[in-house]
């Protein structure tokens, strides 16, 4: 299950079906929410984010870049730091750092009838049970279980996730980062 599936499935056992998610939806307006450029409470401050340009929720998503991602914000490892942000930012109930990395996913789910960013997160919050996300707060990768597909693609599996618990495929998913704009952002 990957990140958008479960945004959209989250979104969906909210009692609504897509459908009539859309409809009750107000108009989208041409403005973006205003941006404070400070980073959330309790968001984490590593080099992989401090390099991003951060995409606020209803902000457009990054495009692909074109030529040659940067020789170190590309790297394995620097995909494999910002999806651990991005897991302990699941286990903190931290939207605006999750709507941040999986701002391409979750424009797709919304795309695909699936409510706003964090409307979806915050009923994935509300099917995980507390062990499991004080788990993911300091959860780590494997790297040895990661696979690299170029110089901008690395799929994480769920079994390469390192927590106190162990997780699964069907209760976290596997997911897809790509090296989008200088940053690594989930994809799937």
């Amino acid at each position: 299950m990957t990140v958008s599936t479960l945004i959209l499935l989250t979104a969906c056992n909210d009692g609504d079906s897509p459908k009539k998610q859309a409809a009750d939806r107000p108009a989208p307006t041409a403005s973006a929410p205003p941006s404070t450029g400070t980073p959330a409470a309790g968001a984490s401050t590593s080099p992989a984010s401090a390099t991003s340009t951060p995409a606020a929720a209803g902000s457009p998503v990054p495009s692909a870049t074109t030529g040659a991602p940067a020789a170190q914000g590309a790297s394995p490892e620097a995909a494999i730091r910002r999806f651990e942000e991005f897991l302990h930012g699941i286990g903190r109930e931290d939207i605006a750092t999750l709507c941040e990395i999986a701002g391409p996913a979750a424009k797709q789910a919304e795309n695909e009838g699936a409510g706003p960013c964090a409307t979806s997160f915050a009923g994935m919050f509300r099917m995980m049970s507390a062990t499991q996300k004080k788990a993911l707060t300091t959860a780590t990768v494997n790297p040895e279980l990661v696979s690299v597909r170029g110089t901008d693609r690395v799929d994480i599996p769920a079994r390469a996730i390192r927590a106190t618990i162990t997780f699964t495929s069907g209760e976290l998913g596997d997911s897809t980062l790509r090296f989008i704009d200088n940053a690594w952002y989930v994809v799937d």
